[in-house]
């Protein structure tokens, strides 16, 4: 973990059992690690969208009298002032604006490679490898999977919910398979935290991206590499989310030694079939 406010201030937050409200407050203290010291609680939990009495609550639980010791406490793990700055902004602009700042708090968190490099041996090592995704996570493990099918020799799409998603698990660990990628995005559907936990049982090892260290997957996950959604829009945007499925991608490479050959070999076809426009 890098040494930033926003790390900083997740480590305040981790060891601590948080509910689902407290973790929606936590995850937006992340996000806003430069602005929060100096909101007040009314302040913060607008922008959080939740109740006042929440966040003293959320004070409370994380060892503090009262939200007053907790800001003095973040006035001593965040930069001395506010970032300014967003009124120049449009509505757009600030979307944009927002998701720079996502991308930003993924380079700090990658400061320490360690367990993207551990999920990547994880995922090279599992034969198959199933992917999942659901609803507004489906296009982040499509992607995902797209990519990874040129370089890993069995990769399962599981972006279907129903019946059949805990046969299809079943299916994979029979054919070998060790690890479970998922993709978790908000709002995080039931059936996810289902078919992790029930991956959890037959024995696979979940790797999780999802947008909070403290998104409901946490507690049904192995390990958990969180970036951030952007919220502006009337749609969340996942720019961090799909950068970090493509790094995730490089550390799976890194652990195949055939992965630079498969690539070759596609590339090769790809040009005697005229696949792609030159």
């Amino acid at each position: 973990m890098s040494d930033s406010p926003a790390a900083r201030l997740q480590q305040l937050f981790e060891g601590h059992r948080l509910t689902p409200t407290q973790r929606r407050i936590a995850h937006c203290m992340v996000r806003k690690a430069a602005d929060v010291p100096f909101l007040s609680s009314v302040e913060l939990a607008e922008l959080a969208g939740v109740s006042q009495p929440s966040v003293t609550r959320f004070a409370v639980a994380l060892g503090f009298d009262g939200y007053p010791a907790l800001r003095k406490n973040l006035r001593e793990v965040a930069p001395t002032g506010p970032s300014g700055g967003e009124d120049t902004y449009n509505e757009y602009q600030q979307a944009v604006q927002a998701e720079i700042e996502n991308l930003r708090h993924l380079a700090e968190l990658l400061a320490d490679p360690r367990p993207v490099e551990q999920a990547g041996r994880l995922l090279a090592a599992s034969r198959p490898l199933p992917v999942l995704g659901l609803r507004a996570a489906s296009s982040q493990a499509r992607g995902f999977a797209y990519f990874a099918a040129k370089v890993h020799p069995d990769v399962r799409l599981l972006d279907e919910g129903g019946t059949m998603l805990a046969d299809r698990i079943d299916a994979a660990r029979r054919a070998g398979a060790s690890a479970l990628l998922c993709f978790a995005l908000p709002r995080h559907p039931k059936e996810v935290l289902e078919a992790l936990a029930y991956a959890r049982d037959q024995g696979l090892a979940v790797v999780t991206v999802a947008d909070s260290a403290f998104a409901p997957v946490a507690g049904y996950s192995d390990l958990l590499i969180p970036a951030a959604v952007g919220t502006g829009l009337a749609f969340d945007t996942a720019c961090a989310p799909m950068l970090l499925g493509r790094v995730l991608l490089e550390a799976m490479c890194d652990n195949l030694p055939d992965a630079q050959a498969r690539l070759e070999e596609f590339d090769a076809k790809a040009a005697a079939r005229g696949l792609f426009v030159e």
